[in-house]
């Protein structure tokens, strides 16, 4: 029979985990519009973006609708880019460079006024970044490993955002901070829960 101690430092396994799982991918999320990128456009959108330190992956996904439907000369609008900027100089406010892949995420639909992407992007490539981005990292000495860490940071302290460029607007139309997705609270409840039941148990 196990003693309670035991039990409990199992449960507290359980909890902390392996550090493969405590590596687990974090999401980002972020609710796209036009007052949050300085313009009056209708337009919304909802991104997830989802990193993987272990796998050195970026997920973007990202539904959009409702986009200026004409420029103000009239004539037709639609998506010309899309990047994830970063860092800003404080969290949630202001503005940055291009981090990500130049000129677009390669899935992104192009001109139209609503649509979705759904794109995985290789941080170990020099390809899914902005070139310049790689080369300040590091104060102006950077690697694509560097890039990465950096981007991670940013993304971690609030300091990217998604936003979409438009022929209306080319400076960008509609824009989302990333924050992170709050775990559901059973799951940092649930390892707790079983160190009860089980002293509990033991004790009978």
């Amino acid at each position: 029979m196990k003693s309670p101690l035991t039990l409990i430092a199992l449960a507290l396994t359980l909890l902390v985990g392996s550090p493969a799982a405590r590596s687990a991918p974090v999401v980002y999320t972020g609710d796209l519009n036009g007052p949050a990128d300085g313009t009056d456009s209708p337009g919304t959108g909802k991104t997830f973006v989802t990193y993987d330190d272990a796998a050195h992956t970026l997920r973007v996904q990202l539904t959009f609708q409702g986009l200026k439907p004409q420029t103000a000369g009239g004539q037709p609008s639609g998506t010309t880019a899309a990047h994830i900027h970063a860092p800003t100089a404080a969290a949630l406010a202001g503005t940055a460079s291009v981090a990500t892949q130049t000129p677009t995420f390669s899935g992104l639909p192009l001109g139209v006024t609503s649509g979705s992407m759904d794109q995985t992007l290789d941080l170990t490539t020099a390809s899914s970044w902005n070139a310049s981005f790689i080369s300040s990292a590091a104060g102006g000495n950077g690697s694509i490993a560097t890039a990465e860490a950096n981007f991670a940071d940013y993304l971690a302290s609030g300091r990217a955002y998604l936003n979409l460029h438009t022929t209306a607007h080319g400076g960008g139309e509609i824009r989302a901070f990333l924050v992170p997705v709050p775990e559901p609270a059973a799951m940092v409840l649930g390892p707790f829960g079983a160190i009860a039941l089980l002293v509990r148990r033991r004790r009978r």
